[in-house]
C-alpha cells in the first residue's frame, strides 16, 4: 500500500496534477484552484478568509462548493468521467480533486489524442499546462470535481408568496403525484369491485344457491383486500413523502426569505405581529399537504364512479349530485362574510402575539417596575376582543354547517328510502342487489363531493393565512444586493462626499450633506449630541439604509456597488446591546466562523479583554449562556460581543456605543486594549463618554446631521465649540472654585 501511494504522489508532482513539495499544507492546492477558477469568472477571493470545517484536514468539495456559493458564484460538486473530460470544449476551467488531497485545473481537451490539458493551481505565473492521458489521471483521480460558473442574474423581483406561487410549488413534484395518481385511480377501481360483487352475490348465488360462485367470489375479495391493503400503504407513504418535501420548500423559503429582509422591516413591525403572521404556515401547509390533496385525490374516486352510478340507477345518482350541489351552494353563499370576519380575528390574534412577545422579552422591566397589573389588564382586552371576533366568526360558520346536514343525510339514508320505494313500486325498476350496490358506491361518492363542497369553507381561511403569511414576505428584500454587487478586498479607506439622508418616517434629514475621508488604519471617534446622525453614519457603512444622495465610499468603490454580504462579512460590529445566542461561550465568539478554534477564540475574547472572566466561569469556554444572557453581567456580556466582533480579524470595526453599558473597570479593560484592537484596522467608534475617544487619531463632532468639525482631541477642545461644550458638561466635576478651565491646560496637551 505504501509503494502504491508513493507511486501515485511520484505521478501527480512528475504530472503537475498535486500539491507537490510547493504546498506547505495538504489542500492548499484545492484553495488555489478554487481562486483561480472564481478569478476566471471576475471574482476575487481571499484565500485567508477559508475556513474548513471542523475536523477536516483537506477541505472538502462540499467546503468548498460552500464558499464558492457565499463568494457569489454558482458551483457544484459532481463526479466525472474520462469521456465527460475530454468533451470539455467551453474553456472554463473544472477543479479535479485528486485522492492525496490535491487538485488540478482542467483548462482543456483535445479528444483526437484522448488527452486533456491539466494546470498546477500552485503553479507559477505563466507556466503552461500539462498534457495527461486517461491511465495517468486514473491513478490519482476518482472522479470527484467541482463545476464552477457565474451565478445567474437575480430576478427584478421576487416571486410573491401567494397562492400561485404554493400551487406551482405542489406542480414541481410531478414524478410523486403522477405515482399518487396512478395509485389513487387503482384504488378508485377497486372500490367499484366489491359492491359490484355483493350485487352479483344478492342477485345469482342467493337466488341461484350457487356455491361455487360464492367461493369464486369470496377469492376475488380476498385477493383485492390484500392487494387493496399494499396498494393503500404505498400511496399512503408516497403522500407522507410528499408532504414532507413539500412541507421542507415551504419552510426553507420562508426562512430564507426572512433572513433577505432589511432590518429596518423588523425596527417598525413588532415581534408579536411578525411571529404570528410566520405561524400561519403550519394552517397553509396543513392545508396544502392534508385537505386540498385528499380531497383531488377523492375526485378519482368520483370520475371512476359517477358512470357505474349512472349505469346502476340514473335516477338516484341524479339525487346524489343534486343534494351535493345544494351543499357547495350553501357553503359559497357563507364564504364572503367568513372571509371577513377571518380577517378580524387574524388582526386579533396578531394583537395578542405581540403583548405576549413583548411581556416576554420585556419582562425584567415589567418586574422590576411591577407592571404585571398593567399588562395583565392589556392581556385581558386582548383575549376579550379577540374572544368576541372567534365568537362571532364561530357563530356564523355554525349556519351552513346547520343547513348543509339535511341533504348530507339525504345523501346517506334518503336515498336508500327512495331507491326502496322505486324497488316496491316498479318491478322493473332497481332491484335489491343493485339498490345495495348503489348505498355501498353512493356512501363512497357523497364524501369526496361534500369534502369539495367544504374545501371551499377551509380555502377562505387558508387565503387569509396566506395573506398573513405574505404581510411579511412578500416586502422588498435585500437578495439582490446580497447575492450580486462587486467584491474588492477592503482596507478600509472610508470616505463620504455629500452624503444626504433621510428617513421615510422623517421630515429633517438624519445627515445634511456630510462630508469626510478616513485614511486606512485610523482610530475615528464620532460625537455629538442626541439624534446628531451618529448612529445613522453607522448604519450607512453597514448597508441597512442604502436611499441616500451622494457618495459612500470604501477603497473607491461605492457602498451599494458592493456585494452587501461580502461588506458585512469584511465589518466587525458591536453594538450598545448585543444579543448572545444560546450555547457555549465559545460558540458565540466564533458564531459567524464556525470553522475557527479554541485557540483562536481564546487570541480573540483576550484582545477584548474578556480572558480574564471567561476562565473564572464554572466550564471556561464551555460554560452554556442562558436564555437573554441572564448568567452574565451587561459588562461580561459587551466584552463577548466584543470578541465575537474580532474574531473575523475586520479591517473595519464599528463600536456603537459598545461602551456605554460596561462598569468603570471593565471600560478602562477595553479602552486599554483599544489601541492592540486598532493595529492594522480602520476603527469607527461612536460614544457619548469623550474620555474614551482621547486617543482616537480623529474625532468626527456632528451636530443635527452636519459635520462641524474633524480633528484630534486637543484641537477640538480649542476650536470647536459644540465640542468643548460637550467636553466641559462631562468633566464641570473637575472644575472647583478657584481652578482654571480645562480647555488651555488640554490644549496644552494634558
Amino acid at each position: 500500500m505504501a509503494d502504491t501511494t508513493d507511486e501515485q504522489n511520484a505521478t501527480a508532482q512528475d504530472a503537475n496534477l498535486g500539491p507537490g513539495p510547493a504546498s506547505s499544507n495538504l489542500g492548499d492546492a484545492r484553495i488555489a484552484a478554487a481562486i483561480a477558477a472564481a478569478r476566471y469568472h471576475g471574482a476575487d477571493l481571499d484565500g485567508s478568509a477559508f475556513r474548513a470545517a471542523p475536523g477536516e484536514k483537506v477541505p472538502s468539495a462540499l467546503t468548498m462548493v460552500s464558499w464558492l456559493r457565499e463568494s457569489g458564484l454558482w458551483a457544484k460538486a459532481t463526479r466525472l468521467t474520462w469521456k465527460n473530460l475530454v468533451r470539455v470544449s467551453d474553456g472554463a476551467p473544472v477543479m479535479l480533486f485528486f485522492t492525496d488531497g490535491g487538485a488540478g485545473m482542467l483548462v482543456g481537451a483535445d479528444p483526437k489524442r484522448n488527452v486533456i490539458w491539466l494546470k498546477d493551481p500552485l503553479a507559477p505565473p505563466g507556466e503552461q499546462p500539462v498534457a495527461v492521458d486517461e491511465l495517468r489521471l486514473s491513478q490519482v483521480w476518482k472522479g470527484e470535481a467541482i463545476l464552477v460558473r457565474k451565478a445567474r442574474g437575480q430576478e427584478i423581483e421576487e416571486p410573491r408568496f401567494n397562492l400561485r406561487w404554493l400551487f406551482k410549488l405542489v406542480l414541481r413534484e410531478k414524478t410523486a403525484m403522477r405515482d399518487i395518481a396512478i395509485g389513487s385511480v387503482t384504488l378508485s377501481a377497486l372500490t367499484i369491485i366489491p359492491p359490484l360483487l355483493v350485487m352479483t352475490v344478492i342477485n345469482r348465488v342467493v337466488v341461484h344457491h350457487s356455491m361455487n360462485t360464492l367461493a369464486l367470489i369470496s377469492l376475488i375479495i380476498l385477493i383485492g383486500v390484500i392487494y387493496e391493503m399494499f396498494l393503500t400503504h404505498a400511496r399512503r407513504e408516497l403522500l407522507q413523502v410528499l408532504s414532507a418535501r413539500l412541507d421542507t420548500r415551504i419552510n426553507l423559503t420562508m426562512f430564507d426569505r426572512l433572513l433577505a429582509l432589511p432590518i429596518d422591516f423588523f425596527e417598525r413591525t413588532t415581534t408579536g405581529e411578525t411571529m404570528y403572521r410566520l405561524n400561519q404556515i403550519w394552517r397553509i401547509r396543513e392545508f396544502i399537504t392534508g385537505r386540498l390533496l385528499t380531497t383531488f385525490l377523492d375526485l378519482f374516486t368520483v370520475f371512476m364512479l359517477l358512470p357505474i352510478l349512472f349505469w346502476l340507477d340514473a335516477t338516484l345518482s341524479w339525487m346524489v349530485l343534486g343534494g351535493s350541489v345544494v351543499i357547495a351552494l350553501i357553503i359559497a353563499a357563507f364564504l364572503p362574510g367568513l372571509g371577513l370576519l377571518q380577517a378580524k380575528v387574524s388582526a386579533a390574534e396578531s394583537q395578542k402575539g405581540t403583548i405576549i412577545a413583548e411581556t416576554v422579552y420585556g419582562i425584567r422591566t415589567v418586574k422590576t417596575l411591577a407592571l404585571e397589573p398593567a399588562r395583565k389588564s392589556l392581556w385581558d382586552e386582548a383575549v376579550a376582543d379577540a374572544g368576541r371576533k372567534r365568537l362571532e366568526m364561530g357563530r356564523l360558520s355554525s349556519w351552513p354547517q346547520t343547513l348543509i346536514l339535511p341533504f348530507e343525510r339525504f345523501i346517506e339514508r334518503g336515498v336508500l328510502l327512495v331507491g326502496a320505494f322505486i324497488a316496491l313500486n316498479d318491478s322493473s325498476g332497481v332491484q335489491i342487489g343493485a339498490l345495495i350496490a348503489f348505498m355501498l358506491l353512493g356512501g363512497r361518492l357523497a364524501h369526496p363531493l361534500v369534502s369539495m363542497a367544504r374545501l371551499l369553507e377551509e380555502f377562505e381561511q387558508v387565503r387569509a393565512s396566506v395573506d398573513e403569511v405574505g404581510h411579511v414576505l412578500n416586502n422588498p428584500t435585500e437578495t439582490k444586493a446580497l447575492t450580486q454587487g462587486v467584491r474588492p478586498k477592503l482596507l478600509s479607506e472610508i470616505s463620504f462626499e455629500d452624503v444626504t439622508f433621510t428617513y421615510p418616517t422623517g421630515k429633517m434629514p438624519a445627515l445634511d450633506r456630510v462630508g469626510f475621508t478616513v485614511p486606512a488604519g485610523t482610530m475615528l471617534g464620532v460625537v455629538g449630541r442626541s439624534g446628531s446622525g451618529k448612529s445613522t453614519l453607522t448604519r450607512l457603512l453597514q448597508g441597512i439604509n442604502r436611499e441616500y444622495s451622494g457618495f459612500v465610499k470604501i477603497d473607491g468603490a461605492e457602498l451599494r456597488e458592493i456585494n452587501l454580504t461580502h461588506l458585512r462579512r469584511s465589518l466587525g460590529v458591536v453594538l450598545q446591546d448585543n444579543f448572545l445566542f444560546r450555547g457555549t461561550v465559545r460558540d458565540n465568539i466564533i458564531a459567524n466562523r464556525p470553522g475557527l478554534t479554541l485557540e483562536d477564540a481564546i487570541r480573540s475574547a483576550r484582545l477584548a479583554g474578556a480572558e480574564e472572566f471567561i476562565e473564572r466561569l464554572p466550564a471556561g469556554y464551555d460554560t452554556q449562556i442562558e436564555e437573554g444572557s441572564s448568567n452574565l453581567s451587561g459588562g461580561q456580556k459587551q466584552r463577548l460581543a466584543i470578541a465575537r466582533a474580532l474574531i473575523s480579524d475586520p479591517k473595519l470595526l464599528i463600536l456603537d456605543e459598545a461602551t456605554s453599558a460596561l462598569d468603570p473597570e471593565s471600560e478602562a479593560l477595553v479602552n486599554a486594549n483599544l489601541q492592540r484592537i486598532a493595529k492594522g484596522r480602520t476603527m469607527i467608534i461612536v460614544s457619548h463618554r469623550l474620555s474614551s475617544l482621547v486617543d482616537c487619531d480623529q474625532i468626527l463632532v456632528l451636530d443635527k446631521g452636519k459635520v462641524e468639525d474633524c480633528a484630534p482631541h486637543h484641537v477640538l477642545v480649542e476650536r470647536c465649540a459644540v465640542y468643548r461644550q460637550l467636553w466641559m458638561q462631562q468633566h464641570r466635576h473637575m472644575q472647583g472654585p478657584g481652578r482654571p478651565g480645562l480647555a488651555p491646560v488640554l490644549a496644552q496637551g494634558d
